[in-house]
């Protein structure tokens, strides 16, 4: 595989209940979450398409989901899919194993979280994450959580 051929491998989908949101991704499925990512298209959570049409109201973004264990081996093929994404362009951490190399984190040869390469926009927990925590953290790309402060009587505001 060469860095030209990697945007080529970014399958397009419309997240199921989001209209709006509409995301080109390319999966570096490493391991066994790449099976819940499998397991989201397959339920209907992330709907196919064969193109994208960026001249809609919904927004468009590469997305590179890293799903499973990075070995230092991995990283430099992460790190050129990451390059390699036309931007707009955002990263997801999908399992423990992306986020803080998981239960292999002690091994030398294993990154320490995909953050160490590259920037992550969304952390999804779970060993594995369900596929709904996928598209409920594809929704926060596009739709940062609105944070609530708390007065002094405790109300909301």
């Amino acid at each position: 595989m060469t860095l030209h051929s990697l945007p080529a491998l970014e399958r397009r989908y419309r997240v199921t209940g989001h209209p709006e949101l509409r995301v080109a991704i390319l999966d570096v499925g490493l391991a066994c979450c790449a099976l819940e990512v499998g397991a989201a298209i397959t339920a209907g959570l992330l709907v196919p398409q064969v193109s994208i049409d960026t001249d809609s109201d919904g927004c468009v973004v590469s997305v590179l989901l890293i799903s499973g264990t990075v070995t230092d081996a991995l990283a430099p093929g992460v790190i050129r899919a990451w390059g390699a994404l036309e931007e707009p362009r955002l990263a997801v951490s999908f399992g423990a194993c992306a986020n803080t190399g998981g239960p292999y984190w002690d091994a030398p040869t294993v990154t320490k979280g995909i953050d160490q390469l590259i920037p992550i926009s969304v952390y999804i927990p779970g060993c594995p994450p369900r596929p709904e925590a996928l598209v409920a953290g594809l929704v926060r790309l596009v739709r940062p959580a609105v944070l609530t402060h708390s007065d002094q009587s405790g109300e909301s505001r």
